[in-house]
């Protein structure tokens, strides 16, 4: 039996119901956000597709210099392969590695976040990126087209457009039209550029004032 079989067949899965999510409940939009969040970044240990991939984040996970990176990253593997529920224990094994309020326990909930997100579960998303965003001082600048992004999908899109709002204050040259949205948003799917573009729309033609 192969390395990767083995792993799979002796993970004992959490059973049946799914996690009950409740949305947020969102603080009002800052002025500005202009920090930077080294911890909101896509976790990246193995290059290598399939089997391999799995192989060598297994391995990184033993040797244990970047067994919490390797397990997220393997937990968006397998989320993205269609077993759901082994990602999610991975992720509540991540959680369980570090402390919540910690820059790995962020990136663990920051990355948890975007693979719930493209689940379909944008409301079980926004918790994630907001326990992540609550433990850190300061204001990030993923927040609001983030934040925009789960809300639009929610169908809260007057609270989207108040996010989104925040981004254009914050870096109007930027956020004011969504030409830049490729280099300024590189890791999101076309799908999710084109879903933020509809709350610049929808910012462009009425824009909130503030505060």
């Amino acid at each position: 039996m192969s390395l990767v079989r083995q792993f799979l067949a002796s993970l004992v899965l959490v059973s049946g119901t799914a996690a009950a999510w409740a949305a947020p409940l969102l603080p009002a939009p800052q002025e500005f956000y202009f920090d930077p969040d080294p911890a909101a970044v896509p976790v990246v240990v193995v290059q290598a597709e399939g089997d391999e991939l799995v192989s060598q984040l297994l391995r990184q996970r033993e040797r244990g210099r970047k067994s919490l990176e390797a397990t997220v990253q393997l937990a968006g593997v397998a989320i993205a392969q269609g077993r759901t529920e082994l990602g999610q224990q991975l992720y509540t094994e991540a959680l369980q590695a570090t402390a919540a309020n910690s820059p790995s326990g962020r990136m663990v909930r920051w990355n948890h976040g975007w693979d719930l997100f493209r689940q379909g579960q944008p409301e079980a998303a926004l918790e994630q990126w907001h326990a992540a965003a609550s433990a850190l001082r300061g204001n990030p600048s993923w927040i609001p087209p983030t934040y925009a992004l789960a809300l639009w999908e929610l169908g809260q899109k007057e609270e989207a457009v108040k996010w989104y709002a925040a981004a254009v204050r914050t870096e109007p040259g930027q956020w004011s039209s969504s030409t830049n949205y490729p280099s300024l948003l590189p890791t999101w799917r076309d799908s999710e550029r084109a879903t933020l573009a509809q709350v610049q729309q929808a910012w462009a033609a009425q824009p909130p004032k503030w505060p």
